[in-house]
Order: structure tokens, then C-alpha cells, then sequence
């Protein structure tokens, strides 16, 4: 072995320690978070699904985070063929997944969303007020009060079927530009009700989706909330300007019932605020005391490098539990493993 590699491998040791969460326990902190629909209905492989997820966690993963499962309502999916978690051939479909993934001592979650304005065809999608994320132009209706409270409800209804057929937790997808981040950020949400305006009023409806998703699973299993300080593809603006601000949003997610934050950005070691170094899972960490999730490129960086040390020392310093790759884990299942070995 080269000289230069065994402190690194001893330091990775703190990826395959347990995470010790009265929720949530993992027997380590490597975490597959799957961000394209490579199995279930929308590929037309369902028997694919639950080989595909067993052999990733085969290697090391201690949690898995599946694709975006759409909730059960209209134009919910970003198209009308996208995976569904509501009827009963998908709960089967995902029922299998979830034992094959127990079957090698991981642990799964379901993530959940709504598309909003990413739903195609676009005539049938719906939104905060009626933007489109990415022209900024008024091309649908509003959504009522009533129609939110029901998609609200879709979500707990979608998260109390995954807990009964064997998930382990539930993602709730707040980034990615679908319906929530859309209800986030004002060049998306110019309602003028109490779900409108300050950062406080367009965080209302995300935090409806999770006092709906918690009341429908009970106060002991888990709830993620996925979000990011910026929109997909795009370095500015950011979501919140300061520390206040991204605390009386955590809080206000918090409170509203959310136990472990995956906090996403286009890469781990992104600031997530001007003039301070400490990432967005970082804040996350010091603000709420809630666990975190970061991701963002980690599979880029080599055990040799600055910037893999650079994670390293943040895991031991407690500021991130845990690590989330997915491209890498598509196409590297054994990624974890092999890091672990030294290979």
C-alpha cells in the first residue's frame, strides 16, 4: 500500500461508523440519493427495481433515498408515465424494494414530490401563481387553498403507505424547482394571501406538506426535508441572505415536524452564506441540532485530496452526519466499499 494513502484510510473510518439516531439509526453515514428514474414504471422494468437497489446497498450504504416518487394526485409527476407511490402495483413494486434493500441491512427511505410547474405537459401543471420556474412567465392558474390542503394530504396519504409497506423514512423534495421550492422563492410566488410575500409566508405551505405528512405517520418515524439555499443549475440569488433568516426558516420546518435536513448544493464545500465558510449543512447543524445530510460532487474527490480531508473533518467535527452521492453510486455501486478497502 502507498505510504501516502494510510492516514487517509484510517480517517475514513468515520464514514462506516454508526449513526446513532433515536429515529433514524444507520450502521454508517454513506447515503445513496437516487436523482433519476433509473428503475420502476417509468423505465418499464419494475422487476429491475429491486435488484438495482439491493446491489447498491449491498456495498457499504447505509441509507437509501430512492427516486422522486410523485404523490397521489393530478399532474403531480413531471410527466403522466413518472413513478407514483398510491396505487397497488407500485406499493408492491416498492414493497419488494424495500425488503431487498433490508435484505442486506440498509435502511430506505421514499422520496416524495409534487412537480408544480415541471409537470409535462405543461397545460396540466399547476403552481403557487401560475409562473413558469424558468421563463418567469404567467402561463397557469393559481392553486386555491383547497387544492394545496389537498396535495398537502397527498402527502401524508403517500407517506403513511410507505411506512406500511416497509420504508424506513420518507423525503419530503423541497428543491429541484418542483412545487414546493416553487412556493420558496418570490420570482416563483407572488400570491398575495398568507402563503405569499415574506420568506415566513412562502415557507407556510412546505411546512403544511410536513405537518400533513407528520400527522399521517405518527411522531416516531422519521421525516427528511430536502432543500437548498439555490435553485438547480443557478449560483444566485441564494434563498435566504443571513443567518436569521435561514434560522427562522429551519425553525419554522422544525417546529412544523421535520427530524433530518439533506441539505443540497452544487458542491459539499459551498459557503452558504456571504463572508462565512461553513456550508448550508453546516448551519443546518449549528442552527437546529438536527442531523444533516450533505451532497453535491463528493464523488469527485479522491481520499488523497484537500477537499475529501476537508469532509472528513467535517463529519468528525460534527457539523454533517451524513454523506449523500448519486451519480457516482449509479454508476459505482461498490463506490463506498472499494473507498473502504482502499481500492
Amino acid at each position: 500500500m502507498n505510504t501516502p494513502l494510510v492516514p487517509a484510510l484510517r480517517e475514513l473510518e468515520i464514514l462506516f461508523r454508526p449513526f446513532l439516531h433515536r429515529k433514524l439509526p444507520l450502521r454508517g453515514r454513506v447515503v445513496m440519493s437516487t436523482t433519476e428514474p433509473q428503475t420502476s414504471a417509468t423505465t418499464k422494468a419494475p422487476d429491475h427495481a429491486a435488484q438495482y437497489y439491493r446491489q447498491r446497498a449491498l456495498h457499504d450504504i447505509a441509507l437509501v433515498i430512492t427516486e422522486g416518487l410523485a404523490v397521489n394526485t393530478p399532474a403531480a409527476g413531471t410527466t403522466e408515465q413518472a413513478a407514483v407511490l398510491g396505487d397497488g402495483k407500485s406499493l408492491r413494486l416498492w414493497k419488494n424494494v424495500c425488503r431487498a434493500t433490508h435484505s442486506v441491512g440498509c435502511k430506505i427511505a421514499a422520496r416524495l414530490y409534487h412537480a408544480g410547474m415541471a409537470h409535462q405537459p405543461q397545460n396540466r401543471a399547476v403552481s403557487p401563481s401560475g409562473i413558469n420556474p424558468i421563463s418567469l412567465r404567467k402561463e397557469g392558474v393559481p392553486l386555491s387553498k383547497q387544492a394545496m390542503a389537498d396535495i398537502s394530504t397527498a402527502f401524508g396519504t403517500a407517506a403513511a403507505n410507505a411506512r406500511a409497506i416497509g420504508f424506513d423514512a420518507v423525503e419530503i423534495q423541497g428543491n429541484g424547482g418542483f412545487l414546493i421550492e416553487q412556493f420558496l422563492w418570490p420570482d416563483t410566488n407572488h400570491r398575495p394571501d398568507e402563503y405569499g410575500g415574506s420568506l415566513p409566508a412562502r415557507a407556510r405551505f412546505a411546512c403544511q406538506v410536513i405537518q400533513a405528512t407528520r400527522k399521517a405517520v405518527g411522531r416516531n418515524f422519521p421525516i427528511i426535508f430536502k432543500f437548498s439555499q439555490w435553485k438547480s443549475g443557478q449560483d444566485t440569488p441564494a434563498l435566504t441572505q443571513n443567518a436569521h433568516e435561514l434560522a427562522e426558516l429551519l425553525h419554522m420546518l422544525c417546529d412544523a415536524g421535520a427530524d433530518v435536513f439533506h441539505c443540497s448544493a452544487t458542491h459539499f464545500a459551498r459557503p452558504a452564506l456571504p463572508g462565512n465558510p461553513l456550508t448550508l449543512a453546516a448551519w443546518v447543524r449549528l442552527l437546529t441540532g438536527k442531523p444533516t445530510i450533505c451532497t453535491g460532487n463528493i464523488g469527485s474527490a479522491t481520499p488523497q485530496s484537500h477537499l475529501f480531508n476537508g469532509l472528513l473533518r467535517m463529519l468528525h467535527a460534527n457539523s454533517v452526519d451524513l454523506i449523500a452521492l448519486n451519480r457516482t453510486l449509479h454508476h459505482s455501486p461498490n463506490w463506498a466499499t472499494a473507498l473502504r478497502s482502499g481500492q
